[in-house]
């Protein structure tokens, strides 16, 4: 027996429980410092053996693979491998496996027992499998891998005694022959066989964990998966214009009924102009969609809280890889439905640098809330509200096909970005599912009141501020007798000369107004056009009506279908553009997005509202 101390690794998937295996077995005898050349840490500590022989136990970081898409992977790949400067090659590898999560961390101990290393499985957790329903066989696993299997459970110090006496006897010993050949084995094929191990070892389970994995198999199914999903996504955009009519038209005759008393109750002013044309017809304007933003937000929250979030990151990961992005990309992407800001922020965890520029250069094409007010004043002002079949609205039906065209959109413009300026190999994805669980009534309430107040808050900062600046600038200087105000105004100046640049696909002085002051944020079209239809309106009678109905009067269907297109490329948010230059550190990459989103509204603006005119709907 030499007289090194024998050096043992612990390796595993991230969520195994090593690093509480690794306290549990160390206690206090502990060093913690870095590996040489990176940042990732290094814990190493010292354990006893049964025989009193002392043993170095190395904490590996997590990895899903030796086949290295991180620095920590890589890390791990180095140590085990005996590549790494510093730290001496494992003599013995415990291989930590979450019980209640076989299926996928087999896939990985696969590949570790086939370098024919002496190795050591510890089947970490097993009181919360059996807490879930899920009663394992350790022998049945034992003889499936042919190497030794400990059950253990590191928080309560159960199995480290078996653990410690199987890593002395394992020391000096190459793994069982039995285990050979998967050393040839692709990963689907590891991934099958380790479904067939975890099955093999199950003993019983409770009624709960069959049902659950049940309904994984038909959740994740690669056919079925993707289906349910879109199926499911297309209810969730019927339920925004169905559900929320009703409380749309009460806030909308709220704010109208307080405008009409606003007006009636002060003599004819630019002050009262200011209060009804400005402050309320602006606001008002946006605040309206409110009921809209909630169900989103309720049908998301739901998703999140159940666990099907992340089985939908799963079922995307195959069209991501199709276009040289992962299923890593796909929880930033999601995230930007809500607001490409924390899209974009989230996008630190991808650890492939180009995979992670090209996330952040899409992320603002996904359709963000603040898109949602746009889309819906156009759809309901010029999209007739009938059913296509029974169920099914055409309303509906329409704003889900924006939020695909906007997908398909970045999923095309990051297959474009892949083979050009962020040329590269798509990166490995594996994730961790969670447990299904009932969404509770308290969670989702909370979610969506801080949802409402963000809004709200918007709606009464940022979007006030714009209205009031876009208010004075269409009502100064005073407008000659004869003379239409909106011309005459400093905006109607401005607005004019826009005018002329996108004059070819559509779009008139109004939008020109609507598009500029909506660079602070998307819906503030929404209230631009309110503000700037109040105050060009000169027939008394006329005053306070529906932004939709004037839109309706104003504007043709093929300017309508070219200024939804618009809205679902161009980059009118000046917090995204501030996020991307800060996230990049530099211009650089702000301006190419502005430019390439820019460029492609204009485009596809220009070739819907030419296709709409050919079609007689100009």
């Amino acid at each position: 027996m030499t007289n090194k101390p024998c050096v043992v690794a612990l390796v595993g998937n991230p969520n195994a429980g090593k690093s509480a295996l690794f306290n549990a077995l160390t206690g206090a005898r502990q060093k913690i410092a870095n590996y040489p050349g990176v940042t990732v840490e290094r814990k190493a500590g010292r354990m006893a053996l049964p025989a009193g022989e002392p043993a170095e136990l190395v904490d590996l970081p997590g990895a899903y693979g030796l086949d290295a898409t991180s620095p920590d992977e890589e890390v791990t790949r180095a140590v085990v491998m005996g590549e790494m400067a510093g730290q001496a090659q494992p003599d013995v590898l415990v291989i930590v496996l979450d019980a209640a999560n076989l299926a996928q961390h087999l896939v990985f101990a696969q590949e570790l027992i086939a370098l024919g290393r002496p190795v050591v499985v510890a089947l970490n957790m097993v009181d919360l499998a059996e807490r879930d329903g899920l009663v394992l066989d350790p022998a049945a696993l034992q003889s499936a891998l042919g190497v030794p299997v400990i059950p253990t459970v590191a928080v309560r110090k159960r199995g480290l005694a078996d653990l410690a006496a199987a890593i002395a006897e394992a020391r000096g010993r190459v793994s069982a022959p039995a285990a050979a050949p998967r050393a040839h084995l692709t990963l689907p094929e590891r991934r099958m066989l380790a479904r067939e191990m975890a099955q093999g070892a199950v003993l019983s389970e409770s009624s709960q964990h069959r049902i659950h994995s049940r309904v994984d198999h038909v959740l994740l199914h690669p056919w079925a998966g993707p289906v349910i999903l879109f199926a499911l996504l297309f209810v969730v955009f019927q339920a925004v214009f169905s559900w929320a009519t009703p409380l749309q038209d009460a806030l909308d005759a709220a704010f109208s009924g307080f405008g009409g008393l606003v007006r009636a109750a002060l003599p004819p002013s630019l002050a009262r102009d200011f209060l009804t044309d400005g402050v309320i017809a602006g606001v008002g304007a946006v605040v309206v969609f409110l009921p809209q933003i909630l169900i989103l937000f309720f049908f998301i929250l739901t998703m999140e809280a159940t666990g099907y979030m992340a089985r939908a990151a799963f079922l995307m990961d195959r069209m991501m890889a199709g276009v040289g992005l992962s299923g890593r990309s796909f929880i930033p992407l999601l995230s930007s439905f809500a607001c490409a800001v924390p899209g974009i922020m989230s996008t630190r965890s991808i650890t492939d640098p180009k995979d992670r520029l090209t996330t952040i250069l899409v992320a603002p094409l996904m359709t963000c809330s603040a898109r949602l007010p746009v889309y819906a004043v156009i759809i309901a002002a010029f999209i007739p509200n009938s059913r296509v079949l029974p169920g099914i609205g055409l309303q509906g039906l329409v704003l889900f096909a924006l939020y695909v065209v906007g997908v398909v959109g970045a999923m095309a413009v990051a297959l474009v970005l892949r083979r050009s300026v962020t040329k590269g190999a798509a990166s490995g994805f594996i994730m961790e599912l969670p447990k299904y669980q009932m969404p509770t009534a308290r969670d989702l309430a909370l979610g969506l009141f801080q949802r409402a107040w963000v809004f709200l808050r918007r709606a009464g900062t940022m979007i006030l501020t714009v209205t009031v600046v876009l208010w004075l600038l269409l009502n100064f200087p005073r407008a000659e007798a004869g003379q239409d105000q909106v011309d005459a105004s400093v905006a109607g100046h401005i607005a004019n000369g826009l005018a002329v640049v996108i004059a070819p696909i559509g779009f008139n002085r109004d939008i020109a107004l609507a598009l500029i002051p909506a660079m602070a944020a998307r819906e503030v079209a929404v209230s631009a056009l309110a503000t700037t239809y109040a105050v060009s309106e000169t027939d008394p009678d006329a005053q306070g009506r529906a932004l939709g109905v004037s839109l309706k009067a104003k504007w043709s269907l093929a300017t309508a279908l070219a200024f939804l297109a618009w809205f679902v490329f161009a980059p009118q948010c000046m917090s995204t553009i501030a996020v991307t230059r800060r996230e990049t550190n530099g211009w650089k990459w702000p301006i190419f997005m502005l430019s390439y989103m820019f460029g492609l509204a204009y485009l596809f603006s220009g070739l819907t509202y030419w296709t709409a005119v050919a079609f007689g709907l100009g």
